[in-house]
């Protein structure tokens, strides 16, 4: 596993922003970078779908704060695995593949 390769990985986690820089940097054979920038837009997702729970009043608010927490959880569990150079896919979306 080339450097550039889990640069590509840390980073995609990091913001649209970062999945953006990474889906442009790596190397489109790397399935190292691939797998993270895959888990990295469903965490994106996911933080969208939190937004959208917030325009609900009340149990909108409670059910965004779980969903930013489990957002979080991943988010740190990606980076995490993205720099040891791990490709365990994250818990409940790790089987979710969006792009290849």
């Amino acid at each position: 596993m080339k450097n550039n390769s889990k640069l590509a990985a840390v980073i995609s986690y990091i913001t649209w922003i970062g999945w953006v820089v990474a889906l442009v940097i790596r190397d489109p054979s790397d399935r190292f970078a691939a797998h993270h920038i895959n888990q990295a837009l469903v965490i994106n997702i996911l933080e969208v779908v939190a937004g959208v729970f917030a325009i609900f009043p009340l149990i909108g608010g409670l059910a965004r704060n779980i969903v930013e927490l489990i957002v979080l959880v991943f988010w740190i569990l990606g980076i995490y695995r993205a720099a040891t150079g791990s490709t365990q896919p994250l818990p409940f979306i790790g089987d979710i593949h969006l792009i290849d």
